[in-house]
């Protein structure tokens, strides 16, 4: 056999061997659409974020073409999740939705905290922006927040305050209006939104800091009543509650839900994910379900996500520091 010849063959085993390869590499992402894309919740079946991940759910399987799952991987008050997606393949099979607590708050409040929001996740998608509101049960004798207050300062079970989870956006935000109301709030901590929404409707507890999205259903319902929202403005779906600012209250805080995928995740995959769950959020037959939940849609995309991301963590670190709390 020539060397000649010898040079050609290895040459064309060679550009075999290239081709196969690319083939291989064209063939992940199409593997991938085969596949379920499971979005993990760290929250249980029945919460207000539930319900909204499971209707983004149900539009981006049209959109991408293939099953979406959503798994509940409650724990830690969402902790428990956050690691999952952490250490999953980034493959684009496995994303996170989650609520601002666990990417804000946690970091500042947890002295050794299992992921980094910065570093950890890639931004997908911002999906909606929600309030937080000051709710009392039925049975407490207030219907503004100044006659809450002034129950509070006599002390006793009026003092003592709910959110779902300790360490969360709405214990935090209890605290800036206890300060800001001059008053000695306990904080009771529960494990999860519906344990909270049963104690006010028992009386257990006389008030709640909640999202508004969970809180405003028990409302509707003649259960509980809000006496207050977080935002700068009244929140579209509940024009007749005031701010809190409105209330005589210098405070404010928005809070949101977002969509982040593992650390090293393709850049085409990210997009094609930002854009399916963009194109749910804002959809003609979805964005005013989203609204009804009292959320406020947005939408935005992975620059955006990142850019919010980072002026929040900034932001509430030093209010969560200052007041003392340590999740651990």
């Amino acid at each position: 056999m020539s060397n000649d010849f010898r040079n050609r063959l290895a040459g064309a085993a060679l550009l075999v061997s290239v081709a196969l390869g690319m083939m291989a590499g064209a063939a992940v992402p199409a593997a991938a659409q085969d596949q379920p894309l499971r979005v993990i919740l760290g929250f249980p079946a029945g919460a207000g974020v539930d319900t909204l991940t499971r209707l983004l759910a149900d539009k981006m399987r049209g959109t991408l073409g293939r099953p979406v799952v959503v798994e509940n991987r409650a724990g830690g008050g969402g902790i428990l999740a956050n690691e999952l997606v952490k250490s999953a393949r980034p493959d684009g099979n496995t994303i996170l939705m989650t609520p601002f607590a666990t990417m804000v708050a946690y970091p500042h409040s947890y002295s050794r905290l299992s992921y980094d929001p910065l570093t950890d996740f890639l931004p997908v998608a911002h999906i909606a922006s929600f309030q937080l509101a000051l709710g009392v049960g039925e049975q407490v004798p207030a219907r503004t927040v100044a006659e809450y207050v002034a129950l509070a300062k006599t002390g006793g079970q009026y003092s003592n305050y709910a959110s779902a989870s300790a360490g969360s956006l709405p214990h935090f935000f209890g605290v800036m209006f206890a300060r800001a109301a001059g008053l000695d709030l306990t904080h009771v901590p529960y494990r999860g939104t519906a344990p909270v929404l049963q104690a006010l409707i028992g009386g257990e507890i006389p008030a709640a800091m909640l999202v508004l999205a969970d809180i405003g259903a028990l409302a509707q319902a003649g259960k509980a009543r809000v006496l207050a929202v977080s935002g700068a403005r009244r929140a579209p779906g509940a024009p007749d509650i005031p701010t809190f600012k409105e209330s005589g209250y210098d405070i404010e805080g928005m809070a949101w839900y977002a969509m982040f995928a593992p650390a090293g995740t393709p850049r085409e995959i990210v997009d094609r994910l930002a854009k399916a769950a963009i194109d749910a959020t804002l959809a003609a037959d979805t964005k005013p379900r989203i609204e009804g939940m009292n959320l406020e849609p947005t939408g935005l995309g992975p620059a955006d996500l990142a850019r919010i991301l980072k002026a929040d963590y900034d932001r509430w670190g030093p209010v969560i520091r200052a007041s003392g709390f340590k999740a651990d």
